[in-house]
């Protein structure tokens, strides 16, 4: 598996992480354990989980694998995440020092480690001011409690601010961004990734096959059922089928996958994975599993290399559709400067 740095930094994690959001709800501690040992055993090094995740059961199960594995806490790359509500108090939620030094510590103990590799602020937090923040997670440097931090499901702007005003601090910068990004979701390609770009931040993209609707299970005739993601909970399942049945470029998208797939040799979910591996600053992708089987087979897909022209099928015809201004081919035009002979 390949290996890159850290976003801007220079620790090393392979190009697949292992998402843990599965871990205790739809994976028991054992079947979790199996995954991380699969995991590892197919060359991943970074581990990706958050204390929201089953109310801090992810935690303690990765928490317990260490304890039963002593010594190997130097193989793995651990990041995780606070922001979100952990109790019913007022200061159980946001991104104050109140709450991320409670969760912090809560996140090192479920863990059982003395420092956390990467810690990420999980969403926005319009209340507590960003020097509150970036303040705290700077000292939490210092302390030696972590070792980098990130953000996830941040906006541009956001990003930005976020990376200016640190380094205008001499505070420790943020090196990574956590967003949802795959082929039939590519908006952040408008503002997010240019944004990461410019700050040199790396991207760990969350849900890489659109919540299993690049995986090559669903078709236009047949509705999900049984051990799928949508034919599990009927309900949600089929607001979720409705609204992306109803949409061409899904299908667009799934056919050209297919067809990639059909000229590899390769499975659906392993295309989606390589060509989101390849693109612009991202750094790792993270992997969600429910089952050996379903991680083996992406796994493989470090395995995979696309050629320059089934990278164009899938990027062409997933392309985003937003052609309103400042956003379309003219505006885009406008941004990328050409000699144009002095006029």
């Amino acid at each position: 598996m390949e290996l890159r740095t850290l976003g801007n930094s220079g620790t090393i994690v392979s190009e697949y992480a292992l998402g843990t959001m599965t871990f205790g709800a739809e994976a028991d501690e054992q079947t979790s354990h199996l995954l991380i040992d699969t995991y590892l055993e197919g060359g991943g090094n970074f581990i990706d989980t958050a204390d929201v995740y089953s109310a801090g059961t992810s935690e303690t199960i990765i928490g317990r694998w260490l304890a039963q594995n002593p010594g190997r806490r130097g193989e793995v790359v651990i990041a995780t995440k606070g922001r979100f509500p952990m109790g019913e108090g007022p200061n159980d939620v946001g991104l104050s020092r109140t709450h991320l030094r409670a969760a912090l510590d809560a996140s090192l103990s479920r863990l059982g480690v003395d420092h956390i590799d990467l810690y990420q602020m999980h969403a926005w937090d319009a209340l507590t001011p960003l020097e509150e923040t970036l303040g705290f997670l700077d000292q939490a440097v210092r302390d030696g409690k972590i070792s980098y931090y990130g953000f996830s499901n941040y906006l541009g702007w956001q990003l930005t601010k976020a990376a200016q005003l640190a380094r205008a601090n001499g505070w420790a910068a943020p090196v990574t961004l956590q967003p949802q990004y795959n082929l039939l979701v590519r908006g952040i390609e408008h503002e997010v990734v240019p944004a990461a770009l410019d700050a040199r931040i790396g991207l760990l993209p969350w849900s890489p096959l659109a919540g299993g609707w690049l995986s090559g299970k669903y078709t236009r005739d047949q509705t999900p059922t049984g051990a799928t993601r949508l034919g599990e909970d009927p309900k949600r399942g089929m607001e979720a089928w409705d609204k992306r049945n109803a949409d061409d470029r899904t299908w667009q998208v799934i056919d050209a996958v297919a067809a990639v797939a059909a000229e590899t040799g390769a499975s659906s979910s392993q295309v989606a994975l390589a060509w989101l591996a390849d693109r612009p600053a991202v750094t790792s992708v993270i992997l969600g599993a429910r089952t050996v089987d379903q991680l083996t087979d992406n796994l493989a897909a470090a395995d995979l290399t696309l050629t320059d022209e089934q990278r164009s099928t899938l990027t062409d015809a997933s392309a985003p559709r937003t052609d309103d201004y400042p956003y379309g081919a003219p505006a885009i035009a406008q941004r990328h400067r050409k000699h144009e002979g002095g006029r």
